[in-house]
């Protein structure tokens, strides 16, 4: 069982910013594509951003291109979501996934291990 731990959740007001962290262990790292999903109050988990374990190929939700960036360190086995000017309708809980390639990798049935989920409240 893959361990995926997150950090960096909180709360923020409209336009501020936060950085989530997801380390995993080095097998789980080199072996999965990393990404994030989130699931708001009352909504199913959505897809949120990935970078491709295969060749680095990154991909985005629609509602936070151009405001989140994910990255990794693979010195540390970690992977980030930068996220900046932040809306209400970003709050939601955070899941760092580890997915293995195919066609449902943006997708919750695509995810093999899920982080415990971490809590971003935007006010407004």
């Amino acid at each position: 069982q893959a361990q995926l731990v997150e950090s960096g959740g909180g709360l923020v007001h409209t336009g501020d910013s936060l950085r989530l962290s997801c380390a995993a262990s080095a097998r789980t790292f080199s072996a999965y594509s990393m990404g994030w999903f989130r699931q708001a109050p009352g909504k199913d988990r959505e897809f949120v951003a990935i970078i491709r374990r295969a060749d680095g190929r990154i991909q985005y939700a629609d509602s936070v291109k151009g405001r989140f960036t994910i990255s990794r360190d693979s010195a540390k086995n970690t992977v980030f979501l930068q996220m900046d000017n932040l809306q209400p309708d970003d709050t939601a809980v955070y899941y760092c996934s580890a997915s293995v390639d195919s066609a449902l990798l943006l997708s919750t049935r695509g995810v093999t291990y899920w982080g415990q989920g971490t809590q971003v409240t935007v006010s407004s």
